[in-house]
């Protein structure tokens, strides 16, 4: 991909030929002898194209590059938009192993007389719910909308991201309000202090980690298999680092959000110690930090809508692979012949 990018740049004010024919590009037998598969030009990215015109001053792979190669780029560039769409949800994601499991330590978790549930033991209820949603989806939900769509997989892969974002929109919006609860229960009963006990139920934190499970049965499987469907066939596992990247970056930018939140709010309210995120949950607004990311989900939906309307999906197998496989056949046939002879 950097050889594509930096020939292209050493190519910038050479013009396109007319006919993509004239383009460099290797012969049918010897893509088919390394069992790789050509692909045919598309006049997108006609900046990255510039990489396989031939000039006559160099056949270094800085300089030249052939077809396959710059169309293998542009379609993992292609895929970095609707992989900066994901950041977001990964974000939210990684509220249920922090924010959701502090908020969870202030209330009441007593189960009986003699047993107190860990806060963090609700991420149980993620993939439980996870589980479930996955089966009911593969087992009633694709073959109902395979009927109406006629797609086999029910919906397409970027449908079923598109459910999952729109859903974390909801999820969000349950955790303000479930935290807007709790601080006004801390209130009404006087309790300000930071390892003081809210006299209301942990389990009133299902709902948000269980709409989590839901919202992940139809983003994570989804995401995954997208990257490496839509991946070049010689680029799969770079693919598959698109979909794990996405949980990296959602973890990075969760720190970053709450962190700068927290200076921001605290330096508008003056220095302080009015801003959302305290280390004290029982004086800080997090309903109101839950609210921002109901608005940050909502702005990432609308560009993913955007983004995958302009998506172009990458080609099935060309015509000049079929030939190179047809080609490759006759030759192997052509040797037993020989070898019987």
């Amino acid at each position: 991909m950097m050889q594509v990018v930096v020939a292209a740049m050493k190519k910038y004010g050479v013009s396109l030929p007319a006919d993509p024919k004239e383009l460099h590009e290797l012969g049918l037998h010897e893509y088919a002898g390394n069992g790789k598969v050509r692909i045919g030009y598309t006049p997108s990215m006609r900046f990255l194209s510039k990489a396989a015109i031939k000039t006559g001053k160099s056949s270094s792979p800085w300089s030249l590059c052939t077809v396959t190669q710059v169309e293998e780029t542009k379609q993992m560039v292609r895929m970095i938009p609707i992989l900066i769409a994901t950041f977001i949800p990964s974000t939210m994601l990684a509220q249920t192993h922090t924010l959701f499991v502090k908020q969870g330590v202030t209330l009441d978790r007593r189960i009986g007389p003699h047993f107190r549930i860990p806060a963090a033991s609700l991420a149980a209820f993620v993939t439980i719910s996870m589980l479930i949603s996955i089966v009911i989806y593969d087992r009633a939900f694709v073959p109902l909308a395979r009927r109406f769509t006629g797609n086999p997989r029910g919906i397409s892969l970027l449908r079923r991201m598109g459910t999952g974002i729109c859903i974390h929109i909801v999820i969000m919006l349950v955790a303000s309000l479930a935290e807007r609860r709790r601080l006004s229960t801390a209130r009404a009963h006087g309790v300000s202090t930071k390892d003081a006990t809210v006299p209301l139920t942990i389990f009133i934190l299902v709902p948000q980690f269980v709409l989590t499970g839901i919202a992940d049965a139809f983003l994570e499987p989804a995401k995954i298999e997208f990257f490496y469907d839509q991946a070049p066939e010689g680029m799969k596992s770079l693919g598959t680092s698109y979909a794990m990247t996405t949980l990296g970056v959602g973890n990075f930018l969760s720190s970053f959000l709450l962190s700068t939140t927290e200076k921001v709010t605290r330096r508008l309210d003056g220095g302080g110690e009015g801003g959302w995120i305290l280390n004290n949950l029982n004086k800080s607004h997090l309903d109101y930090y839950y609210a921002f990311f109901v608005v940050l989900n909502v702005v990432n939906f609308f560009f993913f809508l955007v983004v995958s309307r302009l998506y172009v999906y990458k080609a099935e197998s060309s015509t000049e692979t079929d030939e190179a496989f047809e080609e490759s056949d006759q030759e192997k046939s052509k040797n037993i012949e020989d070898q019987d002879g």
